[in-house]
């Protein structure tokens, strides 16, 4: 009696509101790739975005996409020229994966390249299922002294040691990080790490009312429209930087800085030295409030929201000289204090995802200089992927963690 072939369940978005766990046929890897096991998987904003909405900008689901790109598995299978992996290694995935060596990958930076592979991003699949392949240069060995899960968080602590290597963060600066979802905890993380003496993160006093969320909710479609009014890679990089919840506000002219009040506690668990609770005070006052707290003005602030009132706020809060950098982007127009930035010298730049951060993040962790587990509040297994997705909608808790190892639920 032949054996049964194994199932690879996958977790497939066909359209706005429309996901299914489907069963698909295992990958088989090509000279340069590698067969995983998947075993965790971390629920993205963005995730959620393609699951209600079919779209982020002009990335459309046109044809069913497998979701899910924070991920770590075990290594099943090598392609014929893969010679730095094995079967049994543990590997965290680094999900952008250049397709061709253009000048950006000559330079170093090639998250820039416009025609990287990027898992869960149409129409390139994701790994939130129980077999995948992918780039064996871009699969890296785990040591036995980090877990499956914070292999999984590496690509969220990514865009945090991006951000803070672009803000140049170093020994002794003091730190506002604008928002207190994942990707502003994983920024005061590093910069922690870094050498930041104070970081001060700031957070709504209280999150909106359902009514309030549900009319932002219908600006923000209204907004997008067809074809969108911003461009994919400002809305897609937004939805990493918070949940589907927070994604709601993405174009408010409000005062918000984040949603949730409890993050703020979270942020305080994780090293934040100052917590900003904000109401209904303008940019300045904000500005004047983290001065006042820090004794001086930063040196380095960190914008995770995208709202435009943060991003003013983060302008006239940074030190003559100093850096903003913008990690959460929302409306492709945005109106800003821009002459104050110019007449100190506030240096504004982007932050894209990432690029050559895994090795550094995987010795952080394996050295303990950072500690992500804190991050994960839930955690469903595969064929629970549905209620874990309307888990992650709801804004509950702060990192949702799918287990795709029937046989290992582990951490």
């Amino acid at each position: 009696m032949a054996a049964a072939k194994p199932e690879n369940l996958s977790l497939v978005v066909h359209g706005p509101g429309d996901l299914r766990l489907e069963n698909y046929p295992i990958p088989e890897p090509g000279p340069n790739e590698v067969l995983l096991k998947m075993h965790s998987v971390g629920i993205c904003g963005s995730d959620v975005h393609y699951w209600q909405h079919g779209r982020i900008g002009d990335f459309v689901v046109k044809k069913p996409m497998v979701l899910g790109h924070e991920a770590s598995g075990t290594v099943i299978k090598v392609g014929s020229l893969v010679k730095h992996l094995k079967p049994g290694d543990r590997v965290a995935i680094e999900p952008g994966a250049p397709r061709e060596a253009d000048e950006f990958c000559k330079i170093g930076r090639y998250n820039l390249s416009p025609t990287i592979f990027f898992c869960a991003t149409p129409p390139d699949d994701g790994n939130l299922c129980r077999f995948y392949k992918h780039n064996a240069n871009f699969c890296y060995k785990l040591p036995d002294n980090v877990t499956f899960e914070e292999g999984a968080l590496i690509e969220p602590l990514s865009v945090g040691i991006h951000a803070c290597r672009r803000a140049g963060v170093t020994l002794g600066h003091r730190v506002f990080v604008c928002g207190a979802g994942p990707i502003g905890l994983v920024s005061l993380l590093v910069a922690k790490a870094m050498g930041a003496s104070q970081v001060v993160v700031t957070g709504l006093k209280s999150p909106p009312g359902d009514d309030q969320v549900r009319a932002e909710e219908e600006t923000l479609l209204k907004l997008l429209g067809e074809g969108g009014c911003c461009r994919e890679e400002d809305l897609a990089l937004y939805m990493w930087t918070s949940d589907a919840y927070t994604a709601h506000l993405v174009l408010r002219r409000v005062s918000a800085l984040d949603l949730s009040a409890s993050r703020l506690s979270k942020a305080k668990e994780v090293g934040a030295d100052f917590l900003l609770q904000i109401s209904n005070e303008s940019p300045q006052e904000i500005a004047n409030k983290v001065e006042g707290l820090l004794g001086c003005k930063p040196e380095v602030t960190i914008e995770c929201t995208g709202v435009e009132t943060s991003i003013q706020a983060g302008i006239y809060a940074t030190q003559s000289g100093g850096t903003l950098v913008l990690v959460g982007l929302g409306s492709e127009m945005t109106s800003v204090p821009l002459v104050h930035a110019a007449t100190r010298e506030v240096d504004i730049k982007g932050v894209f995802r990432y690029c050559n951060t895994w090795p550094m993040a995987i010795s952080m962790l394996a050295s303990k200089s950072v500690n992500v587990k804190p991050l994960v509040t839930h955690r469903f297994p595969l064929e629970k992927a549905l209620e874990a997705f309307e888990t992650s909608k709801k804004g509950l808790g702060l990192k949702v963690m799918i287990k795709c190892d029937p046989k290992d639920q582990n951490p």
